[in-house]
Formats: structure tokens, C-alpha cells, sequence
């Protein structure tokens, strides 16, 4: 699949899903807590990136920007209902939760664990997530805001359990190595 350009014109340089055989839970992720939402997100973007690249931070020609968008309908259900059930409860949430709330801080995590120097993005798609996210890639190369794209889809399942998917693709311009 490496390679190969779809109907928007980008190129597919590497792709990668959670989970893939032999896969178990993700890898835990330091401030992220509760939940495999942002774990997965950080998991299935070192997949695809390393896929591309080899080990991190990528190798980045210089003046190269990736940008990285997130796009999912739904973002972290389990902490979604971790805060309510605790403030239904007359609880208090622990500090990382309003910070892991935002699915903009897995995604940056993610650009500033591997180097990446475009932009962060994250979308909740009224439609086909891949077409959306698509979309996003395509205009954020060609207004060159980015010379790649790492695009993550993920949702996670209701109640938090191993069905939770995702799917990261790294999408290039044609004239981009």
C-alpha cells in the first residue's frame, strides 16, 4: 500500500492500525492516565512513523513539516465517563484528566516525541472520517502548511474495552520525496 496515490493526489508513504496481530494493550504513556484512548493514538502514530522512518525523533530533512491531525467522532469516551460518573458522585477529577480531556494533547505529544514541525489538528467528522481527515491533509499540504501528514482515525469502544481501533496513514504530496 506504501506509495501508492489516491484521488486527492498524496501519496502513501507508510500506515499502520491498532491493533495488528500479537498486539495486547497499548504501551502506557506517561501523564495519560485511565484510559487506552491516548495510548492507542501514541501507539498506532509510532507504528506509521517508524514504518516511514525508523526510530524517533524521524530524521527530518531540514525544513520539512509534518502535521499531525486526529480525527475522531467520538475522542476519549472512558475519561469522558470517568469525569462524570466522579463529579455525579460529588468527586473531584484528578488534575490530568482536564489536561488528557483534549485530544490535541495526545496529538501533540506525539509531534513533540517524534520532531515533527507542522501543525496539529483535530477533527470530529460529521462523515467519513478517512474522506475528512483527507480533506484536512490535502489542504494543509497544499496551502504548505505541511509537506506531510501523519492522519490518525481512532474511536474508541463505549466501555473502553479491546475493541478500541485506529488507524494512522503518513500521506505526502506528490512532489514530496
Amino acid at each position: 500500500m506504501t506509495g501508492r496515490t489516491g484521488a486527492t493526489g498524496l501519496r502513501v508513504l507508510a500506515e499502520a492500525r491498532w491493533p495488528e496481530p500479537g498486539d495486547a494493550a497499548p504501551p502506557t504513556l506517561p501523564g495519560f492516565v485511565h484510559s487506552t484512548f491516548s495510548p492507542v493514538v501514541a501507539a498506532v502514530a509510532d507504528r506509521c512513523l517508524t514504518r516511514r522512518h525508523g526510530d524517533r525523533p524521524a530524521p527530518a530533512p531540514t525544513g520539512l513539516r509534518t502535521a499531525v491531525v486526529l480525527v475522531s467522532a467520538a475522542g476519549d469516551r472512558a475519561s469522558a465517563a470517568h469525569v462524570h460518573a466522579t463529579v455525579a458522585d460529588g468527586g473531584r477529577p484528578g488534575p490530568l484528566f482536564f489536561f488528557q480531556s483534549v485530544p490535541n494533547s495526545v496529538a501533540g505529544h506525539v509531534a513533540a516525541r517524534w520532531g515533527l514541525g507542522g501543525p496539529v489538528v483535530c477533527l470530529a467528522p460529521t462523515g467519513e472520517p478517512l474522506v475528512e481527515g483527507t480533506a484536512e491533509a490535502e489542504l494543509l499540504c497544499h496551502d504548505g502548511d505541511a509537506d506531510e501528514t501523519l492522519l490518525i482515525m481512532i474511536e474508541q469502544a463505549p466501555d473502553d474495552a479491546p475493541a478500541t481501533r485506529a488507524v494512522a496513514v503518513l500521506l505526502a504530496g506528490e512532489d514530496e520525496r
